[in-house]
């Protein structure tokens, strides 16, 4: 198992709260198999986020309504829906830190200067790890070419996945 060790300097967050610049902090990066690992156990968790705030409702609506003959423009609403339900679970959590899959696996998404994520770069991580997925997985097969074994959409989000396990 590969640990790197590395310093960031990056400006600090808007919101933070001292005017200084941030000092270098030092993170040990998550190595790519437990990220990859969080990630799997992340897509079952994710099969009960669903369940409750997509399936039930949908079953609910469905039968108060009676959609059968929806118009085709409501599949597109459900996956708007489906899309602000999982960014509320991700960019909710992400700025606390860890997703429930995260805290098992004893890792942290934090910025690059090792603090936690405001909703503005949460947001933008989530808005980024769509594309870097969908697209057949490019942005995390990219992890296996970056120098630091980032996904493509912390590398553009300024974000690093660290592990709490040596910390």
């Amino acid at each position: 198992m590969l640990n790197i060790l590395l310093w960031f300097r990056m400006p600090p967050e808007k919101n933070s709260s001292s005017g200084a610049s941030a000092k270098p902090v030092a993170v040990e990066l998550a190595s790519l198999r437990h990220r990859l690992a969080s990630m799997v156990y992340e897509l079952l968790l994710l099969l009960g986020v669903l369940a409750a705030g997509f399936l039930l409702p949908w079953a609910i609506l469905s039968a108060l309504l009676d959609l059968k003959d929806a118009p085709a423009w409501a599949g597109g609403l459900e996956l708007l829906y489906l899309f602000a339900l999982l960014g509320v679970y991700f960019v909710y959590h992400w700025r606390h830190g860890q997703t429930l899959a995260m805290r098992t696996w004893h890792l942290q998404v934090v910025t690059a200067e090792g603090s936690l994520l405001s909703w503005k770069r949460a947001s933008l991580r989530y808005a980024l790890a769509w594309p870097s997925a969908l697209c057949f997985g490019a942005g995390i097969f990219w992890a296996f070419f970056d120098l630091d074994n980032l996904f493509l959409h912390d590398r553009l989000a300024g974000t690093r996945v660290v592990s709490l396990s040596k910390r």
